[in-house]
């Protein structure tokens, strides 16, 4: 039987806004205020952080502390590949969503000759680079960089030459060149983005279900149409980002809050639908805040709840 592994990534150094690195503790808080073992019923580990960059001076105004989020993402991604080589299931809890890029750049580097779809449970496409980013916060990249396309065709930044060499780096981070095909991803409920991620999504045709459609399709009938469009990948990697859900039904307690998402139940939902193809390698929750929560931890109690739901079971056999 496998053993799930919790990986606590406790870094917001790729937000723009801190305090995602308590996101953590903040779930773990609301465990055990239900009474919940949950965190003493699985093993864990500790990444070590960078956080104490954020006092330094940004010298990377396109892709803000990126020589940090490249050491963040390196250690992501090694120890992704010791939990997976050891036949572990990880579940890693994050803070900022660039940490993404070293999750499926750790998946990637333990199984190169094999295929990967990512499903991006989120607001946002996180497509952008360094040439493209409105804000210069890295955790708006991970999917670029993971894809490897800078999307030069609608540059708008000048990068400088230090900045360049640390995107490469983390393009190449794990393997060299991209970990996963564009036509291998699948949004659920991306709802806010800026022109360059549209061009990216129409160009590679990336299929994003949107709260409406699903609501209006119907979930299954999506996620079943999303397995099929993955049936060519041999693991799937999901990211569940809390501002995927309806800031204004659940909370506020996120970076980058966005109205109208999915509630937790159709979170739910979607992931044990996926955990029923077998092709799972692993699951990421990030970027629950709880210095922004306006209902006191209810960003993390609802992650929480989201959390305890799946159907771990399944991952073990």
């Amino acid at each position: 039987m496998k053993k799930i592994k919790i990986i606590k990534n406790r870094s917001d150094i790729g937000a723009g806004t801190r305090g995602s690195d308590m996101g953590i503790d903040a779930i773990e808080i609301a465990a055990i205020n239900a009474a919940n073992s949950f965190f003493n019923e699985h093993d864990s580990e500790d990444v070590t952080t960078s956080n104490e960059s954020i006092y330094h001076k940004k010298t990377n105004s396109f892709a803000k502390r990126i020589v940090h989020v490249v050491e963040q993402c390196s250690r992501v991604s090694t120890s992704l590949q010791q939990n997976l080589k050891a036949d572990r299931f990880p579940l890693v809890l994050s803070g900022d969503h660039s940490s993404a890029l070293g999750t499926i750049s750790g998946i990637k580097a333990t199984y190169p000759d094999k295929t990967l779809g990512v499903v991006w449970i989120d607001a946002h496409a996180d497509l952008h680079s360094p040439y493209t980013s409105p804000s210069g916060n890295i955790h708006g990249m991970p999917l670029g960089a993971a894809i490897a396309d800078d999307n030069l065709d609608f540059q708008v930044n000048q990068v400088s030459e230090q900045t360049r060499k640390q995107w490469e780096k983390m393009k190449n981070l794990g393997v060299e060149g991209a970990k996963v095909k564009p036509e291998n991803i699948i949004f659920f409920g991306v709802r806010d983005t800026e022109e360059p991620e549209d061009k990216q999504i129409e160009k590679y045709g990336i299929k994003n279900y949107k709260v409406a459609e699903v609501r209006h399709r119907g979930l299954d009938t999506c996620v079943a149409e999303a397995l099929k469009k993955l049936n060519t990948c041999d693991l799937i990697y999901i990211s569940f980002d809390v501002d995927s859900l309806d800031c204004d039904l659940i909370s506020y307690g996120t970076g980058t809050p966005v109205p109208k998402g999915f509630d937790q139940h159709e979170v739910i939902q979607i992931i044990n639908q996926l955990i029923d193809s077998n092709k799972i390698a692993c699951i990421e929750f990030v970027e629950v805040n709880p210095l922004l929560d306006n209902r006191g931890n209810k960003m993390a109690e609802t992650a929480f709840e989201v959390l305890n739901a799946l159907e771990l079971a399944k991952l073990q056999a």
